[in-house]
């Protein structure tokens, strides 16, 4: 055993309490007993701390697929790219298990969107990769769960007013990543592609396949974003269809789910949204929550117009 005056616990306090430890990753390791003295009064302290931890690495799957298409594993920088996601995805322990409290929330509304439109169900984790699923905003200026500029859904038939963005309604804004998705296909021919041009435009990954005279995304040498883009989304698709493998094992009742939400059809102006909610036995903080797209305090309908709000049932 070793002896150390107490102004050495201060420090250890310090390093330990600035360590994550996350228990699936920890081994077993040896363990010694230090002796903490008390400077004034003599006392004694005994603890015990590992002599050192050692982090897990995982057995990667053999093999992974994006959409049906699969990954190059055969070549070793595709193998490098796809470990350095899941190793930052995995071990980032907070956002991802936020992340998969979120997806429990939200994927039921994104999976049948993408379905009824014959898209494959491995672009719920675009939103995810490009999002979080929060409705943020990125340096840029895109916005909601699927990251569109302004011009850009205005293209897609979104509204985006002072007060209405339909960019954060999520039904729409999937209907319109639909559309975009499904137009990126015609022109590429396969998924991945797609996804990669959701990340740089279709513009942009065209130029990039033809100067560099290949077609497939793998081979192409692109920006750093883009580069990683793919594999965040394999990351993520690989997390959640094996969560246990790399340490998440999250319980039913530990998942947000959506509340049962009654939808009210409005065809004439909201002056006071707030008052419009009290009367609806609901308040303005529940309108927002569930009606991010609603910008302002009021919402003028044009003539042969109408939305639809969402409360709490």
């Amino acid at each position: 055993m070793q002896q150390y005056h107490i102004p050495i616990l201060y420090v250890l306090i310090l390093l330990l309490g600035g360590t994550v430890v996350y228990i699936n990753l920890i081994k077993e390791a040896p363990i010694q007993e230090v002796v903490f003295v008390n400077d004034s009064s003599g006392e004694q302290t005994t603890i015990t701390i590992p002599e050192f931890t050692r982090v897990k690495l995982f057995d990667l799957p053999e093999g992974i697929n994006f959409a049906g298409e699969p990954v190059p594993f055969d070549q070793d920088d595709i193998i490098e790219r796809f470990e350095r996601e899941i190793y930052v995805n995995a071990y980032w322990n907070s956002n991802t298990i936020m992340i998969m409290k979120r997806a429990a929330k939200f994927m039921p509304i994104i999976e049948p969107i993408l379905a009824k439109h014959g898209i494959p169900e491995d672009f719920k984790y675009v939103a995810l990769v490009e999002s979080g699923l929060m409705n943020v905003v990125s340096p840029a200026g895109a916005r909601g769960f699927w990251q569109f500029m302004d011009n850009t859904a205005k293209e897609l038939k979104l509204e985006v007013s002072t007060e209405v963005d339909e960019r954060y309604h999520l039904e729409k804004a999937t209907e319109a990543a639909c559309q975009y998705l499904k137009k990126a296909y015609a022109r590429f021919g396969n998924w991945t592609s797609v996804a990669a041009s959701y990340n740089m435009g279709i513009t942009g990954l065209t130029k990039r396949k033809n100067e560099q005279q290949v077609p497939k995304y793998y081979d192409l040498l692109l920006n750093e974003e883009t580069s990683r883009y793919i594999f965040r989304i394999l990351a993520f698709k690989e997390l959640f269809e094996n969560p246990k493998t790399y340490g998440y094992e999250l319980e039913k009742e530990q998942l947000y789910t959506m509340p049962k939400l009654k939808v009210i059809k409005v065809d004439s102006n909201i002056n006071d949204l707030a008052a419009w909610s009290l009367k609806n036995n609901s308040n303005y903080k529940e309108l927002k929550l569930y009606n991010p797209w609603l910008r302002s305090n009021k919402l003028t309908i044009k003539k042969g117009t109408s939305y639809e709000i969402k409360l709490p049932a």
